[in-house]
């Protein structure tokens, strides 16, 4: 049996300054938005279900209940999303030729092979 009474200590590798300058949120950014997602759940993800394309958009954010032997939780009940449009269908026209999977094969021999919005629409639609 293992011993859990112990901790071990993770590493952690600082990102790189390049992906620092990159980054779509800085870690002021990123702890702001936490403090909002827990003090006021509904408002956070209410803002951030904006930046998706809703077929139909929710009427309620939230419909949650911990209660021992009742614990529900369902986000944007309601609402109906197209998942293969938000994912690439709507970033065609701007990002097609960009990479939207990295594929790292099992093999270590084979090289990853990155496959664009484009590549990933035509697959998905001979599904």
């Amino acid at each position: 049996m293992q011993d859990l009474s112990t901790t071990e200590t993770a590493t952690t590798y600082p990102p790189s300054s390049d992906l620092v300058k990159t980054a779509h949120v800085d870690a002021a950014g990123y702890e702001e938005m936490y403090a909002r997602s827990v003090s006021d759940p509904d408002g956070f993800w209410a803002e951030q279900a904006q930046r998706l394309d809703w077929i139909k958009a929710p009427s309620q954010v939230s419909d949650v209940d911990f209660t021992l032997g009742q614990v529900k939780i369902n986000w944007f009940a309601d609402g109906t999303l197209n998942v293969a449009a938000n994912c690439i269908d709507r970033h065609l026209a701007t990002r097609g030729d960009q990479t939207a999977i990295i594929f790292e094969p099992d093999n270590p021999d084979e090289a990853a092979k990155h496959i664009t919005y484009r590549d990933l629409h035509r697959s998905v639609c001979k599904m």
